[in-house]
């Protein structure tokens, strides 16, 4: 990483740092390696400490970088991809899943949740919470609403508790013929459980993605995702090219 000036920049200083120091976390730093200090990247660049900053919080708030307390700033890995065409997707937990199954109760769903099942007011749904991990790090939680209807052999089998039932739900669920999805995605706030979960402070900016499962003429499950949006990027169809978020 060479010297450069950035006198004659006719953007902000940092800005335009923000954008070649973009282009060499590319070119010459692998995920996981720690920075060189403030004080070295500034002299290297010609720029005031504060103009650094600048730049540094900006590429972590993008995702670009993560900064943990005791190691430095290090180069984040790249976005996970979020692929929102339906024709892609099965049931949750078919082959290829990439969502890891952590617990599983019985509990009332939120009203919208419940609109959607078509479920009774005040009826208990089978509520399975999985998530999702890249590089070792949670970068999405999971709720996923299945009404006893969509799973009728499951009382007839020994579930267990916890993991170990959400994946018996699953199975269950997959036994139906899948008759399509529709899905939604909007931006929200991380509520305090996923921040929890996602190492986020609560009220981070998160993606919302919400997917409604069709079977036997009418909703079988619903799925509530949340995902962090500065790791996560949307892409439609099999080739990833179209994106929401820039990596």
């Amino acid at each position: 990483m060479g010297t450069t000036r950035l006198e004659t920049a006719p953007e902000p200083k940092y800005w335009h740092l923000k954008t070649v120091l973009s282009e060499a976390l590319e070119s010459d730093f692998a995920v996981g390696e720690v920075l060189p200090n403030e004080r070295e990247l500034a002299a290297r660049f010609g720029v005031a400490r504060a103009t650094l900053r600048q730049a540094l919080e900006q590429l972590e708030l993008e995702g670009r970088l993560h900064r943990r307390r005791g190691v430095g700033t290090t180069v984040a890995p790249p976005r996970v991809g979020v692929d929102l065409d339906p024709a892609q997707h099965g049931w949750p937990g078919a082959s290829g899943d990439a969502w890891q199954t952590e617990d599983c109760e019985e509990a009332v769903p939120p009203a919208a949740v419940a609109r959607t099942l078509g479920a009774e007011a005040g009826r208990t749904v089978h509520i399975v919470h999985r998530v999702r991990t890249a590089h070792g790090q949670a970068v999405a939680t999971e709720l996923l609403y299945v009404p006893d209807a969509s799973v009728p052999g499951l009382s007839g089998i020994g579930a267990g508790a916890g993991a170990a039932r959400g994946r018996a739900v699953l199975r269950e669920l997959n036994r139906l013929e899948l008759g399509g999805q529709e899905r939604a995605v909007e931006l929200g706030s991380a509520r305090a459980e996923d921040a929890r979960r996602l190492d986020r402070l609560p009220g981070a900016p998160v993606l919302v993605v919400t997917t409604r499962y069709l079977a036997g003429g009418g909703t079988a499950a619903v799925a509530v995702a949340t995902y962090r949006a500065d790791t996560c990027r949307l892409t439609f169809g099999d080739t990833g090219g179209v994106s929401l978020l820039a990596s």
